[in-house]
């Protein structure tokens, strides 16, 4: 225990020592800070110091605005804000114009043609974003859907009522008759189905063809009354006859008639 029985700080807030407990929440005196202003940028502040002066943006008190802008960047610095580059960068845009203010100004040129005002370029940037800035201000005045309005639905289970109809007659009823009919007329359709062929029974006939017959070529083994498909269903089923060994297919020369001949 130190000397003079002083007891040990139970903690330091800030490099104070504590020796005892608080008897509440302790909250540092610079926790809390309130922001009564909120800007989007530099232009923004910089309008902000225009209006609240009733400015004429077109003729820019330069020297005064950037005294006020400066003393807002150092404020934001004690603050401990973070002070994004483009607040610098208007700062040194604004000492540039105030600068340039103080120079002479020189004579006009061989057209007859002034010096363009330094602040020229800079009024030009806040005309546009003072535009801009007012057009987000009638945008967000406007009605949303959720916010201002909302809109109006029906449950499903209302209907609508029936509509009127005019008393049925003999007439309509004749001609109501008469339209089906021409409609299903119009709609008529027949269905034609192809007789098919299959492999497996033509393999069956020309086993038993060439068995009985013997030797036969390919073109005497054909039905022209098949047509195209009975080429290739009597194709296959020679193939096939070929590959379980039933039969012998034979060519003398490269572009004769195929011979086909039963194996015992």
């Amino acid at each position: 225990m130190p000397a003079g029985g002083d007891a040990p700080p139970r903690a330091r807030v800030a490099g104070e020592p504590f020796t005892a407990w608080p008897a509440d929440l302790y909250i540092p005196p610079q926790a809390l800070e309130v922001f009564l202003e909120r800007f989007e940028g530099p232009l923004d502040l910089l309008l902000y110091l225009i209006r609240r002066q009733n400015i004429d943006i077109r003729d820019i008190p330069v020297a005064r605005v950037s005294e006020q802008y400066v003393a807002y960047i150092r404020l934001m610095r004690e603050l401990q804000l973070d002070l994004a580059g483009e607040y610098l960068l208007m700062a040194a845009l604004l000492t540039e114009i105030k600068s340039r203010m103080l120079l002479p100004r020189t004579a006009p040129d061989e057209d007859g043609a002034d010096e363009e005002d330094p602040r020229a370029e800079l009024v030009r940037r806040l005309e546009a974003y003072e535009r801009l800035r007012a057009a987000a201000e009638q945008l967000d005045a406007l009605p949303r859907v959720g916010r201002d309005v909302l809109p109006l639905t029906l449950p499903a289970s209302v209907t609508p009522p029936p509509a009127a109809h005019e008393p049925l007659t003999v007439a309509a009823l004749h001609a109501a008759m008469l339209a089906i009919r021409e409609r299903q007329r119009l709609q008529a359709h027949h269905r034609i189905d192809a007789e098919p062929l299959s492999v497996r029974e033509r393999m069956h006939q020309l086993l038993r063809r060439l068995q009985a017959a013997g030797p036969a070529s390919f073109v005497s083994l054909l039905d022209p009354a098949e047509g195209r498909e009975g080429v290739v269903v009597t194709l296959l089923a020679l193939l096939e006859l070929a590959r379980e060994r039933c039969i012998q297919l034979q060519q003398a020369q490269p572009g004769e008639l195929l011979h086909i001949s039963p194996l015992a």
